[in-house]
């Protein structure tokens, strides 16, 4: 087991939670973290490019010119792809670019960005998350904590939380159901708060908790 410290908004020290090594302690594989940060991004992907094809450009309808006596190839349409201003041949068209990643490789890379921030020393656990939903107020207590840029982790109920992060470029809340490997490595830094740590722990497959 791990004992790791748990304070206040103030620094002030409110115990230990002892969890699983698995969850904080972790060796670090850069060769996982790409992969699931590859399987992000590719999710992410809108793939909504396309380009008109000869039955979507406008127009064409009539026959260009006469079948024979032109000296021309023949042409049924002035929206072929043959001709100046038709449509595209095998032109990108959207397209989904995500694809499946084995359950325990995310897991496996939460639980190394997770122990490489705590190896960092960029990990912190508060005691609680309770705030009254502003911003002003907020940043006053990140700034009391010595924190520049992180994520904020908690209950997706904290809608107070939720909201007070809004405008603060350098925060992002994210609820534990949420919790990823991209946002972890991208603000550089996790605050959760004692109660999401143990549903991370319940997430992760480690149910030893004290």
């Amino acid at each position: 087991m791990l004992s790791v410290p748990v304070i206040d908004f103030d620094k002030k020290n409110m115990g230990t939670l002892d969890v699983p090594e698995g969850t904080l302690k972790t060796e670090v594989r850069p060769d996982i973290l790409q992969s699931v940060v590859r399987w992000q991004l590719a999710c992410r992907r809108a793939g909504t490019v396309a380009t008109k094809t000869k039955g979507l450009v406008r127009g064409g309808g009539k026959k260009p010119f006469k079948q024979k006596g032109t000296g021309n190839a023949r042409q049924g349409s002035s929206r072929s792809p043959l001709m100046p201003g038709g449509g595209t041949a095998f032109g990108p068209q959207p397209r989904d670019y995500s694809y499946t990643l084995p359950k325990q490789v995310r897991k496996a890379g939460l639980r190394i960005a997770l122990s490489y921030l705590m190896s960092e020393g960029r990990f912190w656990v508060l005691d609680n998350m309770t705030v009254d939903g502003k911003t002003k107020s907020l940043n006053g207590d990140l700034k009391r904590l010595g924190i520049e840029k992180s994520v904020l982790v908690d209950d997706a109920g904290n809608t107070n939380l939720k909201r007070a992060t809004r405008n603060l470029k350098k925060f992002k809340f994210v609820a534990v159901q949420g919790l990823n490997v991209f946002d972890l490595l991208k603000y550089d830094g996790c605050l959760v708060s004692k109660a999401a740590l143990l549903q991370i722990v319940e997430r992760l497959g480690e149910n030893n908790v004290n």
